[in-house]
């Protein structure tokens, strides 16, 4: 290859070396939440570095949910535990422009929510099985209300019920793609329109896998419970895809 077609390297700017050796020291030294980092000036001299780009370094962590600072008295830089929701929050933004949708999420879920599932048994405390009832019979209400807002709460508990569930898994990264999952169902915009939609939605089969799969729980049944929830999430896509299909024939009989 000629030399002139060799792409010229492209210089990091000083502020992002800084900010990535900060990252860097905070693994190696195991900071935790809640501890400090350096005094300013002292982050100064060891990267050799003025005082603005210093600050710059700290502002773009601060961005970022690795660090909070304080100022005045016992004030500076100090680690800061990133909440899920933040977390979520940014990755959603980085998909926000992204052609997702309810075949997309579904084909994830397919997967990793029975595999959540199964390394949740023996790990749901009472608590947790109280909690699964209660947005079970959120999910189960009397008959009558099929307003807009008991519509909206339905769906939103049949999904908080997976995320409890999601939330005792062993591995921490597969429960928190399962939330984001769950979390994408609740912001997409089609799916949206979906739970508002004012035809009766068929509870009945979701809401009995919801109680088999809890005695699955209780009996430590790791077979039954994977195959409740694939059969659940399987049972899941075909009626959003379905819902979407008549929310698209509405959509076109008004135009």
């Amino acid at each position: 290859m000629c030399a002139q077609d060799e792409k010229p390297e492209v210089r990091r700017k000083r502020t992002d070396e800084i900010a990535d050796a900060i990252k860097e020291s905070i693994i190696v030294q195991k900071l935790q939440p809640g501890d400090r980092l350096p005094q300013e000036k002292d982050l100064i001299i060891q990267y050799s570095a003025g005082k603005s780009t210093v600050r710059e370094a700290l502002k773009a962590l601060e961005v970022q949910g690795l660090i909070r600072t304080r100022t005045g008295p016992g004030g500076g830089a100090f680690i800061e535990s990133m909440p899920e929701a933040r977390a979520m929050t940014l990755l959603s933004n980085y998909l926000f422009a992204k052609n997702i949708g309810i075949r997309d999420i579904y084909a994830l879920r397919r997967t990793l929510e029975p595999q959540a599932a199964v390394s949740a048994i023996g790990r749901i405390d009472e608590a947790g099985f109280r909690r699964l009832h209660e947005l079970l019979a959120v999910y189960d209400p009397p008959p009558g209300d099929e307003s807009e807002g008991a519509r909206w709460a339905q769906r939103m508990a049949e999904l908080d019920f997976h995320g409890v569930v999601a939330s005792y898994a062993e591995n921490e990264l597969l429960a928190f793609y399962c939330r984001f999952l769950q979390r994408l169902l609740k912001e997409l915009a089609v799916c949206k329109d979906i739970y508002l939609l004012p035809h009766p939605v068929a509870r009945a089969q979701g809401i009995q896998w919801q109680r088999q799969v809890i005695e699955a729980f209780r009996e430590k049944n790791a077979d039954e419970v994977y195959r409740i929830t694939s059969e659940h999430m399987h049972h899941a896509e075909e009626a959003m895809l379905s819902l979407q299909a008549t929310l698209n024939q509405h959509f076109l009989h008004d135009q």
